[in-house]
């Protein structure tokens, strides 16, 4: 007997009671009700083949295909972009680029720098004129004294004592004379009474003559030891400082110039003389500028003016002195100190000038090479003059106008094509105007 299964229902098609008809549904009497075992599932039942929506997967192929070609289309363009650059690049490279400036107008004045050494403007050593033993000193080294002023004083006992004779002599030469000329007077009377002879009135006459002459001897006698008593005192010639010192008390000294004892200068004016050379004597001129460099005073400038010219080249060195004066009042320089001197002398006329980096020596001489609107090179021989360190003068070859190259290679010739390359723009700071 076979049993048919279509008809009975899952357990998952089984309906179940909701609460209302729980809760509707009679119960039997005397029958509690029972309790719900769990909550109720209100799901839908479960589809083992849900329906699948159509179109998704094209719209993502479209999407990927068209991402592929932008990027394609991207490197293919980049790719002849930096063709193109170096292209460009290349044919840059491929010009001869030059920089180039034009010939200035130099300084108004040629400053040159000479070594020199600070002298004082006046300067003498003081000695002895008399011998004797130092008695006194009374100015040491670096004091200043005023002119006339008593530095020293030397103890001649010697001297004194022939001056005292010679003052006594004087007097007795004087008295010869008193008597000489009575006699004399007496002569005239007895001559003209008849009394006294011609002869004894001339030997009264010349006894007179002779007297004046003792007198006058013992006279100039006193005057000079009067001056070798005077020269005891050492006294300042003019005012100034007292630089050295070479004796002190109780030495004993000699008259003459082996025995300096004093050295004085006078250090509110200082001199210093230098040499300037043949090529720059010329535009020498009294009361030209000068300033003097030393290294004590590192950034400093001490003006001064030049005084004296010697007015001629010496041949041994065909070089041309020259004084130059500088005030010292304030007592910062000494005398004998090493300077740096700059000497500016004033041209008639400003010099053309070119950077030192622009010439060429070959065998034609010195050249520039100059490029036209049509950027051809030109040789050109040029004639140089002064030389002012990173310039030079030009004296004939160029003018102002022609451009000039910088740092040119060996291998530039005449006829060469170039580029004139453009200067760079200036940065300009932050907060300036331009």
């Amino acid at each position: 007997m076979s049993t048919t299964t279509e008809n009975i229902p899952r357990d998952s098609e089984r309906a179940v009671p909701s609460e209302h008809e729980h809760a509707s549904s009679p119960l039997p009497p005397g029958t509690a009700a029972k309790p719900s075992a769990g909550p109720v599932d209100n799901r839908p039942p479960f589809d083992p083949n849900p329906p699948v929506r159509k179109g998704g997967a094209g719209i993502w192929i479209v999407l990927f295909v068209l991402l592929a070609a932008a990027m394609v289309g991207y490197l293919l363009w980049k790719r002849s972009s930096e063709h193109v650059r170096l292209t460009e690049s290349t044919h840059d490279l491929a010009k001869d680029y030059v920089n180039v400036v034009h010939p200035s107008a130099g300084p108004t004045e040629n400053e040159i720098v000479l070594p020199g050494n600070l002298m004082a403007y006046a300067e003498a050593s003081i000695y002895a004129r008399t011998s004797g033993y130092l008695k006194a000193w009374s100015t040491d080294i670096g004091a200043k004294v005023a002119e006339g002023q008593v530095m020293a004083e030397i103890e001649a006992p010697d001297v004194d004592a022939q001056l005292r004779q010679s003052r006594a002599a004087l007097e007795q030469s004087k008295a010869n004379l008193e008597i000489a000329n009575l006699n004399f007077d007496r002569q005239k009377d007895l001559l003209a009474k008849k009394v006294a002879s011609q002869q004894e009135f001339d030997q009264n006459r010349t006894n007179v003559d002779a007297m004046k002459s003792a007198v006058q001897a013992a006279e100039a006698n006193v005057q000079n030891l009067t001056v070798q008593q005077n020269f005891q005192k050492l006294v300042a010639p003019f005012a100034g400082i007292v630089t050295k010192r070479g004796t002190d008390v109780g030495a004993l000294i000699s008259p003459g110039g082996n025995q300096e004892l004093f050295r004085i200068a006078r250090t509110d004016i200082l001199r210093v003389y230098v040499y300037v050379p043949q090529a720059y004597a010329g535009f020498v001129k009294v009361d030209s500028k000068a300033f003097l460099v030393f290294a004590e005073y590192p950034g400093e400038k001490f003006d001064g003016k030049v005084a004296n010219i010697a007015g001629a080249i010496d041949p041994a060195t065909r070089t041309l002195q020259t004084e130059i004066q500088m005030d010292n009042k304030e007592n910062r320089l000494f005398p004998g100190a090493f300077a740096n001197t700059h000497l500016l002398l004033p041209l008639k006329k400003a010099p053309t000038v070119i950077p030192v980096n622009a010439l060429l020596f070959r065998k034609e001489g010195a050249q520039v090479a100059t490029v036209g609107a049509d950027g051809i090179v030109h040789l050109k021989n040029v004639s140089i003059g002064q030389d002012y360190g990173t310039t030079l003068e030009v004296t004939s070859g160029v003018t102002e106008q022609e451009q000039i190259i910088v740092n040119p290679s060996d291998s530039l010739a005449e006829g060469t094509k170039v580029q004139v390359a453009t200067p760079k723009a200036e940065a300009v700071p932050q907060g300036t105007a331009k």
